[in-house]
């Protein structure tokens, strides 16, 4: 995008001068989000555009404590089986609708009940929803859940609207209207999202911008120009290989923080008609390809050595590693055996997508080229990220390049992709004793018994591997000198209270 294209932009916008004036901020997304509804949407920028529109019941630390955002104080019962959460006075939601316990238990409710929910799987334990007075409501639960909190810490408890969302049905996201610092303004698919600073938020005191215009721009390089000629203030996910240009430019900083989440490829295993392939009907054909990468390399030419290495859905370093499985080197012979295993001495050709942005084409070419060495041709197909997840969802893809940006709770990467009925198990892979493994491990309270679980249950998809892990990133920002208070987060979210531009 041109400085020409921004200043028309600030004019469609009917912003006039005051567009460029020093209190509206510029936000260089690297995808485009999806459907603006918390109890809809998957993507990770989308998570970053609610940070500014949708507050949640509990939020987190840098350090990954929770803290109190439109919940004030919580208490769990001695048996784990209910919650009782007091709530902030003084909020109301972006249309004049009151925050109070009937709003949060409509909000549940629509979570677990609306018929696109995404959310329901990250609710299953609670069973019931009561005002206890109109500040004060009470979860029961089915069995204790050690991973409730940090569930409502994300998107699952993120407050809509409940007047808004009564009316627009599954179509809220085309206005989605939350209690956040932001209001939504408008959005133009592909090109920006813009939100207007809330008069009424609660603690509007620590937001110190006018506006905050989101702006998705696929090529980091792009992204990046856009940084230094002005027409953005700051960016997410700033390229390992740009890391030595930004941070020897004086006119910019750069702010880095280790992620939760991983990146590796999905493969259809059940979901529909394109799961009949030797990748998705044989798990030797995914572990041939896994011991074909070579994780490290990746890491060195891709990433510039800024990221982690990995194999499970958590980093190495995490508590929650299995480190009976550690990080396989490269084997090629081992590879080329499991496809003769599999019965494809001569090799197999399959089809993976990939979002077209140039770092993921980067990784995929990377990992097309180790693959070719044990037999293993890949065609790429590059797809706009958002339409990737839909393919993904509906089952029309093979193998798809994509990621998960973390969670607080390990449940949360894990649950959702491998149980039956995960909200986001893409592959459809189903294994009872995952399901028991993993549904187990979320109701207990100690620690040590939920890692034996979750031991047991990387162990078996070692051998079933629907997820092939690659690698665990950084978050990496990049801002204009002028930008103050930002604090890095490890779920890469961008919280703007605090943030400001220097006088």
């Amino acid at each position: 995008m041109t400085l020409k294209k921004t200043l028309g932009l600030a004019l469609a916008l009917g912003l006039g001068a005051t567009a460029l004036h020093a209190q509206d901020l510029r936000i260089g997304l690297q995808e485009d989000p999806d459907v603006l509804d918390p109890d809809q949407s998957r993507t990770f920028v989308g998570r970053i555009v609610y940070s500014a529109l949708c507050d949640k019941l509990v939020d987190i630390t840098p350090e990954l404590e929770i803290i109190p955002q439109l919940a004030s104080g919580w208490d769990w019962s001695d048996d784990g089986l209910e919650l009782t959460m007091t709530l902030r006075d003084g909020v109301t939601f972006h249309d004049g609708t009151p925050f109070d316990a009937q709003a949060v238990i409509a909000n549940i409710d629509r979570s677990q009940n609306m018929d696109e929910s995404r959310r329901k799987s990250e609710l299953t334990s609670i069973t019931g929803a009561e005002a206890v007075d109109d500040m004060t409501v009470r979860f029961t639960l089915g069995a204790p859940d050690a991973t409730l909190l940090a569930q409502l810490a994300d998107r699952a408890g993120m407050m809509v609207s409940p007047t808004a969302a009564e009316e627009a049905g599954a179509d809220f996201g085309l206005n989605p209207v939350c209690s956040g610092p932001f209001t939504f303004v408008e959005r133009v698919q592909q090109d920006r999202i813009v939100l207007e600073k809330f008069a009424e938020y609660w603690n509007a005191d620590e937001i110190n911008f006018d506006s905050v215009i989101f702006l998705p721009i696929p090529d980091t390089t792009v992204r990046l120009a856009n940084l230094r000629s002005g027409d953005l203030d700051m960016l997410e996910r700033l390229a390992p290989t740009d890391l030595t240009s930004v941070t020897e430019d004086d006119s910019l900083l750069m702010e880095q923080a280790v992620s939760l989440g991983y990146q590796g490829i999905t493969v259809n295993v059940a979901n529909g008609d394109r799961a009949a392939s030797p990748i998705g009907e044989n798990s030797a054909v995914r572990r041939a390809l896994s011991l074909a990468v070579d994780r490290t390399v990746i890491n060195q030419v891709v990433f510039e050595g800024a990221y982690a290495a990995g194999n499970q859905p958590f980093p190495p370093t995490s508590p929650w590693y299995n480190k009976d499985f550690p990080v396989p080197e490269r084997d090629v012979e081992a590879a080329e055996a499991l496809l003769e295993e599999a019965g494809y001495a001569d090799g197999i050709t399959l089809e993976i997508q990939v979002a077209n942005n140039p770092v993921q084409m980067q990784l995929m070419q990377v990992v097309q080229a180790m693959a070719s060495e044990a037999g293993i041709t890949i065609e790429l197909v590059a797809k706009e990220f958002a339409t990737l997840l839909s393919e993904q969802t509906a089952g029309a893809y093979t193998a798809s390049q994509v990621g998960w940006s973390g969670r607080v709770d390990p449940d949360g990467n894990i649950h959702q992709f491998m149980t039956t009925d995960g909200g986001i198990n893409d592959s459809k892979y189903s294994n009872p004793e995952v399901d028991t493994l993993l549904n187990d491990a979320r109701v207990s309270n100690d620690a040590a018994q939920r890692k034996e679980k979750y031991d047991a249950a990387l162990a078996i998809l070692q051998e079933d591997m629907p997820i092939i892990y690659l690698y665990h990133p950084s978050w990496i920002w990049a801002l204009d000198d002028k930008v103050q208070g930002f604090v890095p987060y490890p779920d890469g979210m961008i919280r703007l209270e605090g943030v400001s531009f220097a006088e």
